[in-house]
């Protein structure tokens, strides 16, 4: 995908869940069992949505030979055949394929999607390496850190914050830990 590839409505993609996913309500407070994984793909609720000041925290280790993992902040679940709501206010791609690593983000309001954007000041993503990443809430952006480094900002471009309540994660990817 080109870092400036635009996506219509009718260009829409299909999110699918193969097997079962797990369901679980996530909040700042919650605390996972780090000596299992959680299943990827994940599906969970975010207990009272998104506001200034809260974060989303994904501990978790690369494949040891990964194609792309995506993380998703979306309104409502979405229920019909693995299509994704019409509201996601991040989608989060990070792809290793082709020696091309690129850390791919973009939203969806109303159907439309956005350009994608690409820069960032480094790749944090190392295959068979664990990583913590945060993704805080803040007035007017998303700030997602990996491994404590900054490595974006994204402006909001869903509202209101609190509608932001499912988290998505699928791909390359294990899950130890969500908070």
């Amino acid at each position: 995908m080109a870092a400036e590839q635009s996506v219509t409505t009718r260009e829409r993609k299909k999110w699918k869940i193969d097997g079962d996913e797990a369901k679980a309500s996530i909040s700042n407070n919650s605390k996972q069992d780090t000596r299992t994984n959680l299943a990827v793909p994940f599906r969970g609720h975010i207990t009272g949505g998104l506001h200034p000041g809260r974060k989303v925290v994904i501990v978790g280790v690369v494949d040891s030979h990964p194609d792309k993992f995506y993380v998703a902040l979306t309104c409502g679940r979405c229920t019909r055949d693995g299509e994704p709501p019409p509201d996601v206010a991040l989608e989060m791609c990070v792809c290793f394929g082709g020696g091309q690593h690129q850390v791919l983000r973009r939203a969806c309001v109303a159907g439309a999607w956005s350009r994608a954007d690409s820069a960032v000041p480094f790749f944090p993503f190392i295959p068979g390496q664990p990583f913590k990443m945060e993704v805080q809430c803040e007035l007017g952006r998303f700030r997602v850190f990996v491994d404590g480094q900054k490595l974006f900002d994204f402006q909001h471009r869903v509202a209101p914050l609190h509608l932001v309540d499912t988290l998505w994660i699928k791909g390359s990817i294990a899950i130890t830990k969500l908070g």
